[in-house]
């Protein structure tokens, strides 16, 4: 319980700060949307090259877990998407509002992952955890772009702006480049690792800190809808198909307890990122974050310890 706290709240800490430097105009609403780029589109995928390239996947189970990870974002998939006409009729929530809905049920944060997963299994938690970036970052970059080009902008996307959208994500292109090279055994120069260390380690804590400056924490007193049903889609629903598909499949030992944690960390911190670059609703989307952060405090350690 120890090492998910301490996983955790750091990053509470640095959503923290964000606010405040937001809060006390020392960075400008121009300037943070040029942060939140450079975060999407450098450094996020600096630490995903880096992490897909040197995992040896030949040492683990990753056909069993690729399986249930896969398994559990489509059950997701489908269950999100048949609430939204009951979230639109009953509670008035509009096609941007549902996209936040959607990658706050769907997505995961795949640092706090990583963390907490060298905090519990060592380096076998880290190599465990690059399955789960292989098998869920490029499906769930196109699941979710598809349904923000559907319900952001309120009408069915064509081909065109589906394979656009899709081209221009970092995160996709990024784990193609890190398989690449992983496969053919690329022999990279020292400078070059060091290269994607030095950008890859600023990911986390410039993408968290974005999320804080666009962050109303007024609306966390009186939760909405919206941002009740996606907290517990993400901590209780997720969890449990993670669960039962990691059962049914026969995953166990260090590669169970990898799936649990991937699917009951709170959703991404560039889910943020992505709502604001395709017009999601980016202040929904940031509450979202910091209250399931909040609750995954909670929820996280309750979580691995029944699935133990």
């Amino acid at each position: 319980m120890n090492g998910i706290l301490n996983a955790l709240v750091p990053v509470l800490l640095v959503i923290a700060a964000g606010h405040v430097v937001a809060r006390m105009g020392l960075i400008t609403g121009d300037q943070w949307r040029g942060i939140e780029k450079i975060a999407y589109f450098l450094l996020f995928p600096a630490i995903i090259i880096s992490t897909v390239a040197r995992t040896d996947f030949m040492a683990i189970p990753a056909f069993e877990m690729s399986a249930a990870l896969v398994l559990s974002i489509f059950a997701m998939t489908a269950l999100t998407l048949a609430l939204q006409p009951l979230l639109k009729r009953s509670f008035g929530i509009d096609g941007p509002r549902f996209s936040s809905v959607f990658q706050g049920a769907t997505r995961w944060n795949t640092f706090v992952a990583l963390a907490i997963a060298d905090e519990l299994l060592g380096a076998d938690g880290v190599a465990l955890l690059a399955v789960a970036v292989v098998a869920m970052i490029p499906l769930l970059n196109i699941i979710n772009v598809l349904v923000l080009s559907r319900f952001a902008s309120g009408e069915a996307p064509g081909a065109a702006k589906i394979a656009l959208d899709l081209a221009r994500n970092p995160l996709i292109w990024s784990t193609a480049v890190g398989l690449a090279i992983n496969v053919t055994g690329l022999p990279l120069p020292r400078f070059a690792w060091s290269t994607l260390e030095i950008l890859g380690s600023a990911a986390l804590p410039i993408g968290i800190v974005c999320v804080g400056a666009g962050l109303n924490l007024g609306s966390l007193r009186r939760p909405g809808p919206a941002l009740t049903s996606a907290t517990i889609l993400k901590l209780a629903v997720m969890p449990l198909f993670g669960f039962l598909f990691a059962t049914l499949i026969g995953v166990h030992g260090p590669a169970f307890t990898a799936v649990m944690i991937a699917m009951s960390v709170p959703s991404a911190g560039n889910a943020y990122l992505l709502a604001r670059q395709m017009g999601g609703d980016a202040p929904l989307m940031a509450e979202i974050l910091t209250l399931q952060t909040l609750v995954a405090a909670v929820t996280m350690p309750l979580v691995l310890l029944l699935a133990a």
